[in-house]
């Protein structure tokens, strides 16, 4: 064990601990005026060291330390390696635009005694999990995490919805962590051990390998927002304060790809050709269902959690075709495959944290999150409209920003898929492919949708007639983060490289490396498939505008001719008859929504002569929670009704309820050695 792995990973445990100690003095200083700058100025200071301590130690060795703490005689194993310091760096980098983002918004916190204590034990338990080395550490870290964010999304109970969507979130946490718990049960067998060295060395077979799959894509999908397991999104993010929402959707759902990354790719032992099938299916579904709910949002907030869904589907994507090109021996193209989706991890990050981050802007600035109830923001808001502007654009995929370069990374290991011998994946992969163009063409429509009708053409609403600009440190985190948007897709050969000690480990093999290649260009396979470069693309698209607008300012008369915009014959139009949110996906939710989401439109049109107004009445339903959460939410109920009596039952009977539980564990165990 040498001292720099050691020294790192004892870094990380330091800010581990500031961050707990943070949460201490949040919970005393909470009322008083020091609460704010002290928690998220603090905060801001451990995570950008612990961030800083994380990137250097991706391409060192692994460092391990065990603590005196947890199970007797096992204690509390930690581990810093190549996989932990990406996830570590992503958590610790979107803490410190939140902490920043904070200092501001966190002055129109009205209840800030329920938010400071939480928001860096929330950090310290995000921290934690990528340092877990044995089941107990991961699973304890895993409920710390979840209980710290559940407080936060109910930190504001009096506010419609909000109590309801922290109990759907909690009880999802919940089961994602049974699922968890169980595969641990089964990585560590009968020989019970939980350590992560340990199941390394003695990993499943056969069914228990599959069943182990099985149980981390609903232990960490339900985390993440696979579907169907992605209710709690739309409900929690919206609930939170615009920081928390960030730090949920942007880096707590990283978090849970940690986890499945670990279990399946780590733990689970070499992986069968059709592992990649359900996790590809399921990530191309998520990816189309999450856009497509988005689209269907007025809420600014819920539209990004949906699109957050999209995201992990994509994500899912890349890990699957990664795990059926390592079963199918082709190392180059998992390790293709397997950089996408932590690019991505890493770009999702700080992409929608940075529209969570506009969007509570937004909030401060008008008092609403509906759409139809703002617009014209861009000559209000002009710092908030460029950095929404940026973010909208990278997380649509559009070059030259960070977005389109890991999407194009996932789509060039897709179009290796024909190389694959199975047939079941000669179809699957394709059909995904096709799912994820639509997706992406979806998310376009999607976030020119919600720009144009926030940041574009009139004010909606007085409260958005009279926003002005946010304070100067929510300004500051929004346009850190629009940096890295930018600098990421005009660069991303530096973070190609930077991710292949992780992709190294997990797979066995890297990809070419990008910094050798002429131009700054990134080539995933061979120059002679396909090639792509951020900055020439960047430079085509600078100078064609430059180029156009000089022309036109030279040729085009001087003269400026004012008249009044065709208004359909309606003189002196309101500004609520501008093209609306809805009327926007209007022909998107007739075309795919009917099916899926059961919309339909209700239109009452008054009889001429009547005064009446017209009404239109717009539905849709999702069919997870229709048909999968309310039945077993029906179940439960009933079994506990009926399980009620149990409370009434005597000594004797309990002591007979546990001795044959007990009977029933021990041949359990009996049958399985």
């Amino acid at each position: 064990m040498t001292l720099a792995p050691t020294f790192q990973l004892l870094v990380a445990l330091a800010a581990v601990a500031a961050l707990l100690l943070l949460a201490v003095a949040g919970a005393a200083l909470a009322r008083g005026p020091y609460g704010r700058p002290v928690v998220y100025g603090g905060a801001l200071a451990v995570t950008l060291l612990a961030a800083v301590s994380a990137l250097t130690a991706i391409p060192g060795p692994t460092g391990g330390l065990v603590l005196p703490l947890g199970i007797p005689w096992i204690g509390a194993n930690l581990r810093l390696d190549a996989l932990s310091a990406v996830f570590l760096f992503v958590v610790n980098l979107g803490g410190a635009a939140a902490s920043l983002y904070g200092l501001g918004y966190g002055r129109h916190d009205h209840a800030p005694e329920r938010v400071l204590p939480f928001f860096p034990a929330f950090l310290a338990g995000m921290s934690l999990v990528p340092l877990a080395a044995d089941a107990y550490t991961f699973l304890l870290a895993w409920e710390f995490m979840s209980l710290a964010s559940w407080a936060l999304v109910v930190s504001h109970d009096k506010e419609a919805g909000n109590v309801q969507a922290g109990l759907v979130y909690i009880l999802m946490a919940s089961f994602g962590t049974l699922a968890l718990m169980l595969a641990f049960g089964l990585l560590a067998g009968s020989g019970g051990g939980f350590t992560f060295e340990a199941m390394r060395a003695a990993p499943p077979t056969g069914w228990a390998g599959a069943v182990v799959l099985a149980l981390a894509m609903l232990g960490a999908g339900s985390k993440a927002g696979l579907v169907p397991l992605h209710v709690w999104l739309p409900l929690a993010h919206p609930a939170a304060p615009s920081h928390v929402s960030a730090l949920m959707s942007g880096v707590m759902t990283k978090v849970a790809v940690y986890g499945f990354i670990r279990i399946v790719f780590d733990l689970a032992g070499p992986p069968d050709w059709w592992w990649g099938i359900p996790v590809i299916v399921a990530g191309a579904i998520a990816g189309v269902v999450g856009v497509l709910q988005a689209l269907l949002q007025s809420d600014t907030k819920r539209v990004l959690a949906f699109s957050t869904i999209e995201n992990i589907g994509l994500i899912f994507v890349g890990l699957g075709l990664a795990l059926a090109f390592k079963a199918s021996g082709f190392g180059g193209a998992a390790a293709l495959a397997f950089t996408a989706a932590l690019f991505h991890v890493f770009n999702h990050a700080a992409m929608k944290s940075l529209l969570f981050f506009g969007a509570g802007a937004v909030l401060t600035a008008t008092g609403s999150r509906v759409m139809d109830r703002l617009g014209g923001l861009i000559h209000r808001m002009p710092v908030t409209s460029v950095a929404m502007l940026i973010g909208a654009a990278a997380i649509s995929a559009l070059p030259p920003l960070n977005g389109f370069a890991s999407e194009w990374l996932v789509f060039q290991a897709i179009l290796l898929s024909p190389e694959l011998p199975a047939w079941g994946l000669k179809l699957s992969v394709p059909a995904a492919g096709a799912l994820l163009a639509l997706a992406a063409a979806l998310a376009a429509a999607c976030f020119v949708r919600l720009y144009g009708i926030v940041f574009l053409g009139r004010a909606r609403s007085e409260q958005a007639a009279n926003a002005h600009e946010v304070d100067a440190f929510s300004r500051a985190a929004m346009l850190a983060l629009a940096g890295i948007c930018v600098l990421a897709g005009l660069f991303p050969g530096l973070v190609i490289d930077a991710l292949q000690p992780a992709v190294t480990a997990l797979v066995g093999v890297r990809m070419p490396a990008q910094s050798e290649v002429a131009w700054l260009s990134i080539v995933p396979v061979a120059e002679s498939r396909s090639s792509y470069n951020g900055l020439l693309v960047f430079l085509f698209i600078a100078s064609s505008a430059l180029l156009t607008a000089f022309i036109i300012h030279r040729l085009a008369t001087g003269a400026v001719r004012r008249a009044p915009p065709w208004d359909c014959g309606f003189p002196n139009a309101d500004p609520v008859t501008q093209y609306s949110a809805g009327s926007f996906a209007q022909p998107i939710r007739r075309v795919f929504a009917r099916t899926l989401f059961a919309a339909r439109e209700r239109v009452e049109m008054p009889p001429p002569g009547s005064l009446a107004p017209a009404r239109i009445e717009i539905t849709a339903r999702d069919p997870a929670w229709a048909f999968l959460f309310l039945p077993l939410a029906g179940l439960v109920e009933r079994i506990a009704t009926r399980a009620n009596r149990l409370q009434y039952l005597t000594i004797r009977q309990y002591l007979a309820l546990v001795f044959g539980a007990l009977v029933l564990l021990l041949l359990v165990l009996a049958l399985w050695t």
